[in-house]
């Protein structure tokens, strides 16, 4: 019988022995479990934002391509004035050689028409401060307050971007 006490002392003092070694495990697994539902959430997050950066990034893309002749179709317009300037200039004298111009001035609009510029509409229109630069207002008895009643220099719209925007007289 002693032997037997023996034995289960043993036995109960292995138990002992064990049972904070599997504890000490069991908080090692919990911990690791912890860190790679970390790492996963982490991995999941820089995925995302992965996607995000890449979004944008071909969002940007294709506004850069939607627009890559802005600066080009910008610097015509002063020649379509200059054209359209020579053209109201139009007399006998000069009547053959402004023929060539307004070969010239077509050739640029189909090219402006070409690549969606379109003029921007404004006589007797209400005034649009997205579209209209007011330079000059003036009273008129005729038409009512805030009406383009003379357009200075046409403006110009690029797909649905103003590209220019024309400057007009408002009336009071």
């Amino acid at each position: 019988m002693k032997e037997e006490n023996k034995t289960k002392e043993k036995k109960t003092e292995v138990k002992k022995e064990h049972t904070p070694k599997k504890d000490k495990k069991l908080e090692e697994i919990e911990k690791l479990k912890q860190e790679v539902a970390e790492e996963k959430d982490k991995r999941m997050r820089i995925q995302a934002e992965m996607m995000n950066i890449k979004k944008r990034s071909d969002d940007t893309l294709s506004m850069y391509m939607k627009y890559a002749n802005e600066d080009i179709l910008k610097s015509l317009l002063p020649i379509v004035d200059n054209f359209e300037r020579a053209l109201s200039m139009e007399n006998e004298e000069n009547q053959e050689f402004l023929k060539g111009f307004a070969m010239i001035y077509t050739n640029i609009l189909n090219i402006l028409e070409a690549n969606e510029v379109k003029e921007i509409a404004s006589l007797n229109e209400t005034f649009d401060p997205e579209v209209h630069q007011a330079v000059l207002t003036e009273k008129s008895e005729d038409v009512e307050s805030g009406i383009v009643i003379e357009v200075l220099q046409k403006g110009y719209k690029y797909k649905d971007k103003v590209l220019r925007p024309a400057m007009v007289k408002v009336s009071e």
